[in-house]
C-alpha cells in the first residue's frame, strides 16, 4: 500500500541478500511454482516491497514468502501484520460487515481473486497485486521480430510527468496495430515486440498526470485495452503463464478505473484462457462475472460472446443442460444484431466466430457430428484480413473430422491449414493439428493421412497452466 509515511523493510532487503532485484523476483516466481501459486512478480515489486510501498503481502504472496522462509512470520519478514492494514480484516474489527468475496472455489485461479481486491491508484493496484507488466529487453525483443517502432512508438511523459491526448493516442494506435497484424499473421512473431509499448504505456500509467480527466480515463482504458491485446498474444503462442498475468493487469486496471467495459474485455479473455487450460469452472465464473459487468453497457453482441464463453466452461464440466442454456442466450443475444455500443476489439465477432464457439462445445461434450456441422459453417469464413481465424476454423474442423471418423477429409482440411500457416504463426492452431495428427496416426496407411502427417511439422503444446 502506498503511503507518504512508508516505512523501509530492511528486514526484507536483508533477506535479498547479495541477489539483485530481478534474481530475487526470479526465486520468487520458482517457489511459487513450487506450491503450485502463481505470481508474476519482477524486480519492480521486490522493490515496492523494499521501499515500504507495499505494506502486507496479497495472500499468494504471502503464503511464497512463508514457503521460502519456513518458521518466519509475515511481521519477521518486515511486513505489517495483516489486521493493522485496512482492509476486510480491520473492518470486521470494528464491527463493519465484509464485503462478499465473489469466488469461493479454491479450484478456481488466484487471478479472478485478485481482481476484486484492487483499490486506490494505478500504481498502488499493481504493486499490491504483484501485476506488473513482464518485461521483455528491448534488444532481445528485437532478436525475436523486428524493432518495436512497426506497433507504434509511445512517449514518455513530458516535463513535470504530464500528458496528454497525443500520448493517450499512442497507446491507442499500438493497440489497433496490434490486433490488425495478429489478425493477419498470428501472434508468433509479435508477442517479443508488443512487450515494448505496454511497459511504456503503464509508465505513463504509473508516474504521469493529465490535466483532464477525460484523458486519464482513455489513458487507463488504453493501457488495459493493451495489456489484454499482448495478453492474448501470449495466449495464442503458447505463453499461458505470460497471458494470465497480462489479463490480471487488464482486470485490476479495469476496477480501478471503474471501467466495465474493459473489465468485461478482462473477464472474456480470461474465461477463454482458462477453457483452453482446461479449467473449466473458473471458465463458467469469469464469463458470468462479465456479464455481470456488461449488462448497462447496450451490447447485445458482447452478451453473446460472454454467453458462449460461459457455454465453453460448461461443455468442459460436461454440464450439457447448462451449456445449451448458455448457448440458447448466445443465439438470441446475437440475433438483436450490431449495435454502436459493439466494443471496437469485438471486430473479429461474427457468425463464423459463433458457429466456432458452438463446435467446440459439442466437441467437448463428445458429439462430434454436431461439432463439425457448426465447424463447417465457422470454415466457410473467406475474408483475407482474418487469415489467422480462417486457419483456426479450419483447424478446429479437421479435429472434429478426425474425431468423427473421417480421417481421409480431416487430412485435407488440416492440410489447408498447413497452406495458410506460411503467413499465419500461432502455437494454439499448430497444437490443435498436432492432437488431430495424434487421433489420425492409427490411419497412416491412407495415402492423404500419411501425406497430412508428413507435412505437419511438430510443435510443443501449450506450456503452463491456468
Amino acid at each position: 500500500m502506498a503511503s507518504s509515511r512508508a516505512v523501509p523493510n530492511l528486514a526484507f532487503r536483508r533477506l535479498r541478500g547479495q541477489r539483485s532485484p530481478g534474481e530475487f523476483a526470479a526465486a520468487v516466481r520458482r517457489a511459487a511454482r513450487e506450491i503450485g501459486e502463481q505470481v508474476a512478480c519482477d524486480a519492480r515489486y521486490i522493490g515496492r516491497v523494499e521501499s515500504g510501498e507495499i505494506r502486507c503481502p496479497n495472500y499468494a504472496y504471502e503464503r511464497v514468502f512463508l514457503h521460502m522462509f519456513p518458521g518466519r512470520s509475515l511481521t519477521d519478514l518486515g511486513f505489517v501484520a495483516r489486521e493493522r492494514v485496512r482492509g476486510r480484516a480491520a473492518r470486521a474489527a470494528a464491527g463493519a460487515p465484509a464485503p462478499p468475496t465473489p469466488f469461493r472455489n479454491d479450484e478456481e485461479s488466484d487471478v479472478l481473486r485478485r481482481a476484486f481486491m484492487t483499490g486506490g491508484t494505478a500504481t498502488v493496484a499493481a504493486a499490491s497485486l504483484g501485476l506488473g507488466p513482464v518485461p521483455v529487453p528491448a534488444a532481445r525483443a528485437a532478436r525475436r521480430g523486428g524493432g518495436a517502432d512497426t506497433l507504434g512508438t509511445i512517449p514518455a511523459p513530458r516535463a513535470g510527468g504530464r500528458f496528454g491526448d497525443s500520448e493517450v493516442a499512442a497507446v491507442e494506435e499500438a493497440v489497433r496495430r496490434i490486433r490488425l497484424l495478429d489478425d493477419r499473421h498470428g501472434a508468433d512473431g509479435l508477442y517479443a515486440r508488443a512487450a515494448v509499448p505496454l511497459r511504456s504505456a503503464y509508465a505513463l500509467l504509473d508516474s504521469g498526470t493529465a490535466a483532464r480527466q477525460s484523458t486519464a480515463d482513455r489513458l487507463h482504458t488504453g493501457a488495459g485495452e493493451l495489456a489484454l491485446s499482448v495478453g492474448w498474444l501470449a495466449h495464442d503462442s503458447g505463453r499461458v503463464e505470460d497471458a494470465r498475468s497480462h489479463y490480471a493487469e487488464a482486470l485490476a486496471t479495469a476496477r480501478v478505473g471503474g471501467d466495465p467495459g474493459l473489465e468485461a474485455h478482462a473477464f472474456s479473455n480470461t474465461s477463454f484462457l482458462a477453457r483452453d487450460a482446461g479449467r473449466f469452472r473458473e471458465a463458467v465464473r469469469a464469463a458470468q462475472a462479465g456479464q455481470h459487468a456488461a449488462k448497462h453497457l447496450s451490447s447485445a453482441r458482447l452478451l453473446s460472446l460472454l454467453a458462449l464463453r460461459e457455454a465453453g466452461g460448461w461443455a468442459g464440466l460436461a454440464d450439457r443442460a447448462a451449456c445449451e442454456e448458455a448457448l440458447g442466450r448466445a443465439h438470441t443475444l446475437f440475433g438483436r444484431g450490431a449495435s454502436d455500443a459493439d466494443p471496437e476489439w469485438m471486430s473479429f465477432f461474427g457468425e463464423p466466430e459463433l458457429e466456432f464457439l458452438e463446435a467446440q462445445c459439442w466437441s467437448l461434450l463428445g458429439e462430434p457430428d454436431r461439432a463439425v456441422r457448426h465447424a463447417r459453417r465457422a470454415a466457410a469464413l473467406n475474408d483475407p484480413n482474418f487469415a489467422r481465424n480462417l486457419a483456426l476454423y479450419r483447424a478446429q474442423l479437421a479435429a472434429d473430422l478426425a474425431r468423427g471418423g473421417a480421417p481421409e477429409e480431416a487430412a485435407a482440411v488440416g492440410g489447408q491449414v498447413l497452406d495458410l500457416l506460411g503467413d499465419v504463426r500461432s502455437t494454439r492452431i499448430e497444437s490443435m493439428l498436432a492432437e488431430t495428427a495424434r487421433v489420425l496416426h492409427p490411419h497412416r496407411a491412407r495415402p492423404e493421412v500419411a501425406a497430412f502427417l508428413t507435412r505437419r511439422r511438430p510443435v510443443a503444446p501449450l506450456q503452463g497452466g491456468v
